[in-house]
């Protein structure tokens, strides 16, 4: 692959990857605002964005596995294609309700980017070729939430809520047409899956099977659940607790999530000293102590807004450091199925996140409320660790994973 084609290729497939944050995220400054405009409550309104992480769980389920059987590129645009369609009927949904189903849709086709794309990676590349493309790839899945907020914060000036997933719709539509141009199938027919759904359930089962995969499994999804406690109820304790408007939320948004892309880049420069395990511990462990100050000094009023902002960015640095190890353990388990490994490592992340994020809502949507989701999901991770993973107990091998993994 020439150095212009590969370039045009990372490109792409990085504009793929950037579906799901960007559907997340884009829209979290106007969701005070759509609240009120559907006549809801907070905690009913952040429930669609529970829906957009369940279906991002379920279709990367369903579709890494199809994309084993029929090949990459057909479900790649199938998905962003029932994106699309999903994104445009959010213009017309007259209730909270609709806007929830849609938002599974939405979740589901961009699930498809999320998973095809690493796929993608391994059918073309391996060893130095194929972590460099992925370590590019996984920069873009950090510096989308830096820039959704603010990017919605700015079309808020423009235009209503609904105009943001005219946004998303045509960024869809730009994707289905680059891709059917650009992206050629690279998975021959003669490499794929012929087992049918009774041969990726065994697939599953199997890796259920493995109780330390399953354990550093629920630690990537328990961290994941405590950054989005963080991204769903960051919008009404900045905009409704501290007076922050639209735009100034999406830039303090964005400033925080810098803190968890610089954590992802230095991860690799400590892998150096110490292991994958090790960086995994630690960085929980700091995370709970982070939140518990966060908890404090929300609950006692301590300290405005910095009280709340200045643990929060060191919540997200430590998740930074903890969220590539435990996949990176996990999957270099089991590189006879890596694919499947992946799909269901993505869906529970998201699953879980689904289920601990309305949470925030339910307590209160104020900083002290984030805060006691943030200490409770970190605690549960750490009782994971010690009681199923066990990180002593690891092998060499599973300490120090492959870079392609």
């Amino acid at each position: 692959m020439g150095g212009r084609r590969q370039a045009l290729f990372t490109l792409v497939l990085g504009a793929f990857v950037a579906v799901g944050p960007l559907t997340i995220d884009m829209y979290l400054p106007a969701l005070p605002t759509i609240t009120a405009d559907l006549g809801t409550t907070s905690a009913t309104i952040q429930l669609t964005l529970t829906g957009t992480l369940v279906g991002l769980a379920l279709g990367q389920l369903v579709l890494g596995p199809l994309s084993d059987a029929l090949g990459r590129r057909r479900p790649l645009l199938a998905g962003t294609a029932l994106y699309v369609v999903a994104s445009l009927l959010v213009l017309v949904a007259p209730g909270v309700g609709v806007l929830g189903v849609l938002r599974v849709l939405q979740g589901v086709g961009s699930a498809a980017g999320a998973v095809i794309a690493m796929a993608v990676v391994r059918d073309l590349l391996t060893g130095r070729a194929a972590a460099t493309m992925l370590s590019r790839l996984f920069l873009v899945l950090g510096a989308a939430p830096v820039l959704a907020p603010t990017i919605g914060g700015e079309v808020l000036r423009f235009t209503s809520w609904r105009g943001i997933f005219l946004l998303l719709a045509v960024y869809g539509v730009l994707l289905l047409a680059v891709g059917a141009v650009v992206l050629r199938e690279t998975l021959p027919v003669e490499r794929r899956s012929s087992d049918g759904v009774r041969g990726t359930l065994r697939t599953y089962r199997g890796l259920l099977r493995d109780r330390v995969y399953v354990g550093l499994v629920l630690v990537a999804g328990l961290t994941m659940a405590g950054l989005f406690s963080y991204v769903s109820g960051s919008s009404f304790v900045f905009q409704r607790e501290f007076g922050l408007d639209e735009q100034q939320f999406g830039l303090l948004f964005g400033a925080g999530a810098f803190w968890l892309i610089a954590a992802t880049q230095l991860n690799p420069v400590a892998l150096r000293r110490w292991s994958s395990a090790q960086i995994l511990v630690a960085g929980i462990v700091a995370g709970t102590v982070a939140g518990a100050v966060l908890l404090v000094l929300a609950t006692t009023g301590t300290g405005g807004l910095p009280g709340v902002v200045v643990p929060l960015w060191a919540v997200l640095f430590a998740c930074g450091l903890a969220l590539p190890n435990a996949p990176a353990l996990a999957l270099s388990r089991h590189g006879e199925a890596a694919g499947s490994a992946a799909a269901l490592l993505g869906a529970v992340q998201f699953g879980v996140g689904a289920s601990v994020a309305p949470l925030v809502g339910v307590l209160g949507n104020d900083a002290a409320a984030m805060g006691t989701v943030v200490v409770g999901a970190l605690l549960v991770a750490i009782a994971v660790l010690i009681t199923v993973v066990r990180p002593w107990q690891l092998t060499e091998t599973e300490e120090q994973p492959s870079p392609a993994a």
